[in-house]
């Protein structure tokens, strides 16, 4: 695809889906042409929204780290592997006793939701795995047990690191990896970026049809699988995990590779 077929379909694109750690901003600095590429769209009248596997905040939180950050931002605005997560759960097996791998935030929106949390391996229902900086050999242990007694288990987002100024967080791929060794199974669920759960979530906010968005994301595993199993224009950027080496076998793929998200604005404008 040439430069100018890219310029073409972005400037064709209706909605657009940007991930936020690598993409829109780095711990707290807003990437290059970030607040430029949002203010665009704006006043284009175009519809977005962000988009993040990370759930370590609320969508108020996300909403207000934006606006700090200057990017004025609604929490409608924002859509996380949480939110979705605890929605899912809710739809599906609304009475279930769950017990929690995650931080405070985490366990705390399970029980406003109305599931029973539970430490007690042989209650549990749903072995819930989240992003969680407290892991330990006893959450590890007791997931184990509860596991080998037949819970569900399911996570909220399969990323193995989250991108940091000058370095990388062990994501909840990592805790993950740890409980699959130990139970002899894999997941049966993760509700976040690639999977068609958030997919959907997101489409449904923008009242939009998938071919009609693109999603610009910093990585291949999850924003570019995702894109492309969905039917998104697939907008990959550098400024996250994705090395350039990495997306030099991108060529002729169909992913429109940037610098950074500042090059979509030029392609806006």
């Amino acid at each position: 695809m040439t430069h100018n077929q890219q310029v073409d379909l972005i400037r064709r694109c209706r909605g657009f889906i940007f991930d936020l750690d690598g993409t829109i901003y780095l711990g707290e600095e807003l990437l290059p042409g970030a607040q430029k590429v949002i203010s665009l769209l704006r006043m284009a009248g175009r519809r977005f929204l962000f988009l993040s596997n990370k759930p370590l905040a609320t969508r108020r939180d996300y909403a207000e780290k934006l606006t700090r950050l200057g990017i004025p931002c609604a929490e409608n605005e924002v859509l996380n592997s949480l939110l979705v997560f605890t929605n899912h759960l809710k739809r599906t097996i609304p009475d279930a006793r769950v017990l929690p791998v995650g931080e405070p935030l985490f366990e705390r929106t399970l029980a406003g939701a109305g599931f029973v949390v539970t430490r007690n391996p042989d209650e549990a229902d749903v072995v819930a795995v989240s992003f969680d900086r407290t892991f330990d050999y006893d959450k590890l242990d007791r997931a184990y047990r509860a596991a080998k007694r037949g819970a569900k288990l399911w996570a909220t987002n399969p990323d193995k690191l989250c991108p940091m100024p000058g370095y990388e967080l062990p994501d909840c791929g990592c805790m993950i990896a740890a409980i699959e060794a130990a139970a002899g199974r894999s997941f049966d669920l993760v509700v976040g970026k690639p999977s068609p759960l958030i997919v959907a979530a997101a489409l449904d906010m923008l009242g939009l049809a998938a071919a009609e968005c693109a999603l610009a994301g910093d990585r291949l595993e999850t924003d570019m699988a995702m894109a492309r199993n969905s039917g998104l224009i697939p907008i990959l950027v550098l400024t996250g995990v994705t090395s350039r080496e990495k997306a030099a076998g991108l060529q002729n793929s169909g992913v429109i590779v940037l610098e950074n998200i500042g090059e979509l604005a030029e392609m806006l404008e």
